[in-house]
């Protein structure tokens, strides 16, 4: 009997007891290619032995120091490479322990920043429906996937959200890509103007939508137009990269693709790619000078922030994606991913959108083609589809909700940046062949 409660009280998962590579093994001897890096973490792969090294080094020299006693060499030079690897200004870093961490302490820099600033009343902050940003109660409050936040709507605070960025599910008929986008992004002027700047502390919004959309990019000029509402009333704007950034989409920042420079970002899951835990907030300057003339200490704080250990880790990963040249390789591998989903998956019936950036990628199901109308939720097709290509051998993240927290299905992809040709068509041959095996089931 297991003592663990697992994320399902119906079934106990299968023991994994190694990881290679892209190769994840259970102790049955079962092998997965593991082709959502579980949840778009595992950017380098698994078991890389440079990694490993630094951990060791690490734990032998000092496991852990408080942050509010010392800083240590790993927070220090890791803060360093992404604030060079970023660019866009970013001149600091806050490092934490996970996605929900990074973005309770975003909304909260957000806030604190305002009153250092005398705009005491800036306490709003915006997002946008089928966003994700999190499990903990501060970031779940202004996420916009409905069924995680269902149970506990009683206990989280009105929301100010405007509408997706999503053009193959919100577009009018007709309506070219910038043309939605600047109206996507108009929406978010007309909720500032309601609620009245002076209440508006930021806006926060996924760059590329992850888990609830599936890998959604933004319309051209999009994020050009929020940047300029956000500026013209004094709101900060904050990226959410937890899942899009740290290369996963080509840059290391995903708004650089954007040509905007947000105040705040933040950072997690391909920062440690899995090694160890570990989020990151970055932000401006001007960000961090309003603390450093003001108060002098940000009102936040966790006892495993910036951990030595996670950090070293991290800073391990991010030069094996400096050492392996493998930053340039999302954007090749990520075009041959894209072919090799058009090809097995692009001319059927029962898929509606192909989309992504880099090695981010979503195949969207439908019912029907023609209307885009989706299955019904109560089939659980994405989830079949996942229990299907694990039986398979190839792990993908399913996700259902696509449209409006309820209604739709998706399957997300985000292998390793060192994935091999010859794994993305297998990839792609298993996603569809996962696909008629689930659609059969239903019959």
């Amino acid at each position: 009997m297991s003592h663990v409660f697992h994320r399902s009280t119906l079934t106990v998962p299968p023991l994994a007891v190694r990881a290679s590579g892209q190769q994840i093994t259970d102790a049955a001897g079962q092998s997965y290619l593991d082709a959502s890096g579980g949840a778009a973490v595992s950017c380098i792969g698994h078991g890389d032995p440079r990694v490993v090294a630094a951990v060791s080094r690490q734990i032998a020299e000092l496991d852990y120091a408080h942050s509010g006693a010392f800083t240590s060499r790993p927070a220090e030079e890791l803060a360093t490479h992404i604030c060079e690897a970023a660019g866009l200004g970013m001149a600091r870093v806050y490092f934490v322990g996970s996605g929900s961490e990074a973005v309770e302490a975003a909304i909260k820099m957000a806030r604190q920043c305002q009153i250092e600033r005398g705009q005491t009343g800036r306490h709003v902050v915006i997002s946008r429906r089928q966003s994700y940003h999190g499990n903990t109660l501060g970031a779940l409050a202004r996420s916009g996937s409905e069924t995680r936040r269902a149970p506990y709507a009683s206990m989280l605070p009105e929301r100010a959200q405007i509408m997706p960025c999503f053009h193959y599910r919100y577009a009018e008929p007709g309506e070219t890509a910038e043309a939605f986008g600047r109206r996507a992004a108009d929406t978010l002027e007309a909720e500032i103007v309601r609620l009245g700047a002076e209440n508006v502390a930021a806006f926060l919004a996924e760059t590329v939508v992850g888990a609830t959309s599936g890998a959604v990019a933004p319309a051209p000029g999009y994020f050009k137009r929020i940047r300029e509402i956000c500026d013209r009333y004094g709101v900060l704007l904050i990226c959410d990269e937890v899942m899009c950034g740290a290369y996963r989409t080509g840059p290391f920042l995903a708004c650089a693709d954007e040509g905007i420079a947000p105040d705040i970002v933040t950072l997690a899951k391909g920062l440690g790619g899995g090694y160890l835990p570990i989020g990151a907030v970055l932000c401006r300057p001007e960000v961090y000078d309003s603390f450093a003339l003001g108060s002098g200490a940000f009102t936040h704080g966790h006892t495993y922030m910036a951990h030595p250990v996670a950090c070293a880790a991290a800073l391990a990963v991010q030069r094996v994606i400096v050492e392996d040249g493998l930053a340039a390789r999302v954007a090749s591998r990520g075009a041959a991913l894209e072919a090799a989903l058009r090809d097995h998956l692009g001319q059927h019936p029962h898929v509606g959108d192909i989309r992504g950036r880099g090695l981010f990628w979503a195949v969207e199901l439908v019912a029907n083609r023609e209307t885009a109308a989706p299955f019904d939720p109560a089939l659980r097709l994405s989830a079949r589809i996942g229990a299907e290509a694990k039986a398979r051998g190839l792990l993908v993240y399913p996700g259902s909700g696509t449209i409006d927290g309820w209604r739709g299905d998706h399957v997300l992809l985000a292998p390793a940046y060192s994935i091999g040709a010859a794994d993305l068509d297998r990839i792609a041959g298993v996603l569809a062949t996962s696909l008629k095996a689930a659609l059969a089931s239903l019959s």
